[in-house]
């Protein structure tokens, strides 16, 4: 059976243009297939192209497997090495079997009467003495929606807090407002079959060989097909994505809005646009057409380091297809200027009339499984369904469906984003903040802050999570949650697929679904509606499903027709889904009218440079009534310069065989010594001038942090740094030596308009710490990985063979899968409170 920890996107199925992808059934067991009971449907949530699967179910029901499903829209039966493998983690002997209290500077085990005893009893104290505004709610972008819309009705109808974020933040925010600046909407307006229709694509700041390897193998397929579409990559690293490209733009960290200005230059000074669809669909093209006409191709490649000739080639390429497929991720989304920068990819599908046909779409893409979801239900900073805060006769929607007054829902102000709820708990305005199946002590930014956020005496902190982490490390209560496959909801992707994930197995000893536990929480805090009865009157996530669809009706994202009973058996059905459309919409757009009406649209939008909100009245005196916004963004240089103490850039992101910060995927055997520990990617220059090989140890040093780890000395651009962010201290066998996690290096910067953390640029310098003989040492011993896996690196950095190729990853044929999970986020960390690092 072929390792796809190293035969990463399996063997190629070629296929062209308009040609349907063809299946192939990836499938992985731990036992005999004699032993496995039944097969259930669900789909995989360990990253955001929700691949739908099968999993497999014992005799004595235990989960013992999964396989693809071939029928499936998004997937066709493929599965990546995460979704093979890191469902193990359900399996995990040191799952959260009982609810934490801490008692004194220890957590001890305790029952959940007390546990959640103590969490209303602090709420209650915490709402008398200081108010909703004291109260705060971190979520996941790795739960059911159903989970998401009862903490939203808890915190925004109930408590009547405007605290409420989601992980999201970190890695999708940016997709949702690059989409409502100019579409007027959230909500990807393509498929993923438009891939098999292009003729060409361009990826921008998306490394989707490693972060979304299903997706990259449909793309690697066509590629290898008969009729090739041409591939346009802008990425610092040469990545295997770069590998494959016809145009790879290695630019720098920090200069998209640059290089995307100069090709916008191109498309117009060339004449490459859709003139009649831009007079007819969109407004500001005057704007912008002023904005670029200065941006020629030899100024940009000053700023960016991208040769003249090169801009020049690719833009001839994006001006000339037929049918242009973009994606968009977290090298735009996590970098300086990134709405503006997200916006510009927008632009280029406006300019050039490829939206709303088959074939031609961009994808804001969606980092975690389930973001779309906290978008959509409003446990991120919006409001549910894709309401706008500032619309009056939009809130009363709201307010009528949860039956309370609409001045009990805040919307005085936007929705408070994640860096702001940390800020206020740094300060001391909110005094209880409840996390939910995430780790911020490893995933935010400019570690040794946050560790100091969460570890103060005047913040009562609750988590519930899968496992020990850093943060349920410094939690006053800790709360055991099910995981994927151990409850039932509803899971929406990148392209508005939503599939149905069932129950198939209990979670272990009194570990409760996080639907469950907040169901407690509400009855236990007498939450109710205007006329006396309970706010949240359901009694299982189906009807929460209801009630949330019901609030999508006559929505961008409704899914008013979007039952149980219709997700069950199918291969995942792409929202809006309304009694007029009963088996979904594939394309959004397809008539060329955006929901840009001032009594329509999700937001008045924003100044792209400094993040000004925009108003009704400013909104409705220029009404685009239905057309798409044209945006222009002047380029500002990076707020960080490199100097000479700090000469080098690092920035950070994911590496295919982990996800987030390890919870599940570093409890998965294949997946833990495929990728064992943090690593440190360097250019050959770099490195040669600094003196260090492959596998020194290095040390990488910021104004805020440092860590330590081999060196990989190939594969980006001269100086730039990389590490992955996923690596914390839970498996770390030094406690309270923080030189391992990514983030103790990164500042706390974030986007003016998306709000979302920036990794992508910190000043950095790299001195060697040790030979590669110690580095070994250090944790990277060949006695920790398999010996046919590669090295650390080894796909960013591998020379390219003949066929254009990392060596070692070609495949031989499908093999078996593995499932995803719901609810944790990383690994225990060394110290808590009493407790406080």
């Amino acid at each position: 059976m072929t390792d796809r920890t190293v035969d990463i996107w399996g063997a190629r199925t070629p296929f062209g243009a308009g040609e349907r992808w063809p299946e192939r059934v990836d499938r992985h067991l731990t036992v005999d297939e004699s032993e496995v009971h039944t097969w259930v449907p669900s789909v995989c949530v360990l990253c955001s192209n929700g691949c739908g699967l099968d999993i497999a179910v014992s005799h004595d029901g235990r989960m013992v497997g999964v396989r693809g499903r071939a029928r499936d829209r998004v997937s066709h039966g493929r599965l990546g090495p995460k979704g093979l493998y890191g469902w193990q983690a359900v399996n995990s002997p040191d799952r959260l079997t009982r609810p934490l209290v801490r008692v004194a500077s220890r957590l001890e085990p305790a029952g959940w009467d007390t546990a959640l005893r103590a969490v209303t009893d602090r709420s209650r104290q915490v709402l008398a003495e200081h108010g909703p505004l004291a109260m705060a709610f971190y979520t996941s972008g790795q739960l059911c929606a159903e989970e998401y819309y009862a903490q939203t009705v808890i915190a925004r109808g109930g408590i009547g807090t405007p605290h409420l974020d989601g992980n999201t933040r970190l890695c999708t925010a940016t997709a949702e407002w690059a989409l409502i600046e100019s579409f007027g909407s959230d909500g990807d307006p393509g498929s993923y079959t438009d891939v098999d229709l292009c003729d060409t694509l361009f990826l921008v700041g998306h490394n989707t060989a490693e972060t979304q390897t299903v997706l990259w193998s449909r793309m690697l397929d066509r590629l290898h097909g008969p009729d090739r579409p041409r591939l346009v990559v802008a990425d610092p690293r040469l990545t295997p994505t770069a590998r494959e490209a016809d145009v790879h733009l290695a630019l720098r960290p920090g200069t998209n809005v640059a290089l995307l200005n100069a090709l916008l230059h191109e498309i117009v000074e060339h004449g490459r646009l859709d003139r009649e669809f831009v007079g007819a669909h969109t407004t500001g093209y005057e704007e912008l057409a002023a904005a670029v006409a200065d941006w020629s191709p030899d100024r940009a490649a000053g700023i960016c380091g991208v040769p003249a000739e090169d801009i020049r080639a690719a833009a001839r390429i994006l001006g000339t297809g037929e049918r242009l497929v973009s994606t968009v991720l977290q090298g735009v989304y996590q970098s300086h200027q990134a709405t503006a920068a997200a916006v510009q990819v927008n632009n280029l599908h406006l300019l050039r009339g490829m939206i709303g046909r088959p074939g031609c779409t961009v994808f804001q893409m969606n980092g975690q499984p389930t973001a779309q979801n906290t978008r959509e239900t409003g446990a991120n900073g919006a409001l549910p369904a894709f309401r706008n805060w500032q619309n009056e006769a939009h809130v009363r929607e709201i307010a009528e469906a949860w039956n309370v007054e609409p001045l009990r829902i805040p919307h005085w102000a936007p929705p408070t984003p994640a860096m702001e709820i940390f800020r206020y708990c740094e300060e001391g305005s909110v005094k209880f903040l409840w996390v939910t199946g995430t780790n911020p002590a490893v995933s935010l930014p400019e570690l040794r802050r946050i560790r100091s956020v969460l570890g103060r005496d005047g913040l009562f902190l609750v988590v519930s999570d899968a496992f020990r982490t850093e943060t349920t490390e410094l939690a006053d209560v800790v709360l055991p949650a099910a995981l994927w496959g151990e409850k039932t909801g509803c899971c929406t992707n990148a392209d508005r697929t939503v599939h149905l994930s069932e129950k198939v197995v209990e979670p272990p000893g009194e570990a409760r679904a996080d639907f469950d536990i907040l169901l407690e929480y509400a009855r236990r805090m007498d939450l109710r509606d205007k006329d006396g009865g309970p706010l949240l009157a359901w009694r299982s996530p189906e009807d929460a499903w209801r009630d949330f669809t019901a609030l999508t009706r006559g929505r961008p994202c409704d899914q008013s027709a979007l039952t149980y009973e219709r997700l069950r058996g199918s291969g995942g059905v792409q929202w809006p889904c309304t009694p007029g459309a009963p088996d979904g919409t594939e394309r959004l757009y397809t008539d060329h009218v955006f929901p840009t009406r001032a009594d329509q649209c999700e937001d008045y939008g924003h100044d792209l440079t400094t993040g000004a909100q925009h108003g009704p009245a400013e909104y409705r005196a220029q009404d685009p009534a239905g057309r798409a916004r044209l945006r222009p963004a002047a380029y500002l240089p990076p707020h960080e310069p490199v100097d000479e103490t700090y000469p080098l850039q690092l920035t950070t992101g994911r590496t295919v065989h982990h996800w987030h910060t390890r919870t599940r995927t570093g409890r998965a055997p294949e997946l833990r010594r495929a990728a064992p520990d943090v690593w440190v990617q360097l250019s050959a220059e770099d490195a040669g001038e600094l003196g260090i090989a492959d596998g020194d140890l290095v040390r990488v040093v910021s104004r805020r942090g440092e860590i330590e780890a081999p060196a990989v000395c190939r594969g980006t651009r001269r100086g730039v740094v990389f590490a992955p962010f996923h690596y914390g201290y839970w498996d770390q066998t030094e406690p309270g030596r923080h030189t391992r996690a990514a983030n103790e290096t990164t500042r706390t910067e974030w986007d003016p308009v998306s709000k979302q953390p920036l990794y992508k640029y910190s000043a950095v310098r790299v001195q060697k710490i040790s030979s590669a003989a110690t580095a070994l040492a250090h944790g990277l011993a060949d006695s920790d990985r398999q010996t046919d896996a590669p090295p650390p690196g080894t796909l960013a950095a591998e020379p390219v063979t003949p066929a254009g190729k990392t060596p070692g990853t070609a495949g031989t044929g499908s093999t078996a899968g593995t499932g995803s999970t719901a609810a944790g986020s990383t690994a225990a960390g060394p110290s808590g409170k009493g407790r406080r690092p």
